[in-house]
């Protein structure tokens, strides 16, 4: 049996105390945890470098965690706020563009929301769904985002 010498990655994941805690699965070790949202963790997602992960929170707040090695102790790097949770308490989901420009976020409100990574500025604010918009997600390569809701209905929204 030979044991690989590549690190591994730490995996993160939440609970429900509103802390994202990261671990390592290799050791079954705490590694840190992340302190911010005030309510529970409804969706995570990885940046494609895997140095970023975005976390979206019942506390009506969409986060950006520094998640690289030997990144400072406050790793909160960015607040997005404008989606919504409300009384359903649905898991909502969040999602990075492939080139980490942009973000999306499901919400209550029935609205899909995208926001530029850099100005936090909501760019885009998609209609059309009738219940809860519960998952997002980015096309690969094409300016689409894929959302599914509550309605039962999944929708196409094309971006710039």
């Amino acid at each position: 049996m030979s044991h690989s010498t590549t690190p591994q990655r730490p995996d993160p994941v939440w609970g429900i105390d509103n802390d994202i805690k990261v671990w390592n699965l290799r050791q079954n070790k705490l590694v840190y945890s992340m302190h911010g949202h005030g309510d529970s963790l409804t969706g995570l997602s990885l940046s494609s470098e895997g140095s970023y992960l975005l976390s979206n929170s019942m506390d009506n707040t969409v986060r950006i965690w520094d998640v690289r090695p030997f990144a400072p102790k406050e790793r909160c790097v960015k607040i997005f706020q404008g989606n919504i949770h409300n009384f359903e308490k649905n898991l909502l989901r969040c999602s990075w563009s492939a080139d980490g420009s942009k973000i999306a976020a499901g919400s209550a409100d029935r609205f899909v929301y995208v926001w530029d990574t850099t100005s936090r500025r909501i760019l885009y604010k998609l209609p059309g769904h009738a219940g809860s918009v519960n998952e997002v997600a980015f096309h690969p390569e094409e300016p689409i985002v894929l959302s599914g809701a509550s309605d039962k209905r999944l929708y196409m929204g094309e971006i710039q």
